[in-house]
């Protein structure tokens, strides 16, 4: 019945995949494009996951207008030269692919709801061969960026699934927000960039070190 499916939707960055070189790196040259100091990596992983825009800002709060979208434009361009320069996929998480076939096998459907725009999205999961492994993907080109519940909200229902039934795994604070402003179970991963005392201001729903620990803390919280 409508509703009563069970949703695990997941963040990409930090959570699915360890993409952070090529962030950080896009970042400084963004930074360097315009004559600004380039934000420290320590710096770039604490933003990953919020909107480009907003990323920026946060990183350098008088950037504004003309400026932050031209920092917004040389971070994109940065990205995705750096991507097409290196042929290798950004990696999966260790243990994610198995977790996947483990939620899948208990009957979960999956979603990704991310702040990366909706090509990169696309790109790094066609490149591990998972685009079809999910019913719902929700980028930053989808809606308000995290920790805005709306993205996940809109899985939830375009997936058929209910609050109710679904959890959302992540890696930083902004996934934990949306999770608890959506009123959905967050479950907290420990492998991706906020470490575990900033995760637990956003009260998680359970926390988890390993991919493989992901299944069993999704049905504890959502019994099927």
């Amino acid at each position: 019945m409508a509703g009563d499916l069970r949703l695990c939707a997941l963040d990409l960055d930090g959570t699915l995949i360890d993409s952070q070189h090529h962030i950080v790196a896009a970042m400084a040259a963004a930074f360097r494009a315009e004559g600004l100091p380039p934000p420290s990596p320590a710096m770039v992983r604490e933003i990953v996951g919020l909107p480009l825009d907003h990323a920026i800002h946060r990183l350098a709060p008088q950037v504004r207008g003309l400026q932050l979208e031209r920092v917004g434009q040389a971070y994109r361009d940065a990205y995705f030269d750096a991507k097409d320069a290196d042929s290798a996929a950004e990696p999966l998480m260790p243990g994610a692919r198995a977790a996947l076939d483990a939620l899948e096998a208990d009957g979960w459907l999956l979603a990704v709801v991310t702040g990366k725009g909706r090509r990169g999205l696309h790109e790094v999961l066609e490149a591990h061969g998972l685009i079809e492994r999910f019913v719902v993907l929700k980028s930053a080109d989808d809606g308000p960026g995290k920790p805005d519940p709306t993205l996940l909200l809109d899985a939830v229902r375009e997936a058929g699934s209910s609050t109710a039934r679904a959890v959302m795994v992540g890696d930083t604070v902004f996934d934990m927000g949306m999770a608890r402003r959506a009123r959905v179970p967050g479950i907290a991963v420990t492998w991706g960039y906020h470490d575990l005392a900033l995760l637990e201001t956003e009260r998680p729903a359970a926390v988890i070190g390993r991919f493989d620990e992901l299944a069993e803390a999704a049905g504890r919280l959502v019994p099927a």
